[in-house]
């Protein structure tokens, strides 16, 4: 896949720090969706908050019960990212 350096680092499950965040495309209690240098970042959890965010450092850093980390390269495929986050 083409694109930059992306790093994400998980601090007991609770405090999520990432690198190469170009965009946020959605985000909410359940869920983030981030753009990335390396395709779409899902983290999914509960009392999910984004604690600081700076796109043209490309930096996120968020907070809460992370339950899971997805990456989604295929936007197209099987109905698109939303359609599968809202099943």
């Amino acid at each position: 896949m083409e694109g930059g350096r992306h790093s994400i680092s998980l601090d007991n499950r609770e405090k999520l720090a990432a690198n190469g965040i170009t965009d946020i495309l959605s985000f909410d209690e359940e869920a983030i969706v981030a753009q990335t240098e390396r395709g779409i970042l899902i983290i999914r959890g509960s009392s999910l908050h984004i604690d600081s965010l700076d796109l043209e450092k490309g930096s996120l850093v968020a907070d809460g019960d992370i339950a899971a980390l997805t990456y989604d390269s295929d936007e197209k495929d099987k109905g698109g990212i939303f359609a599968r986050l809202f099943r």
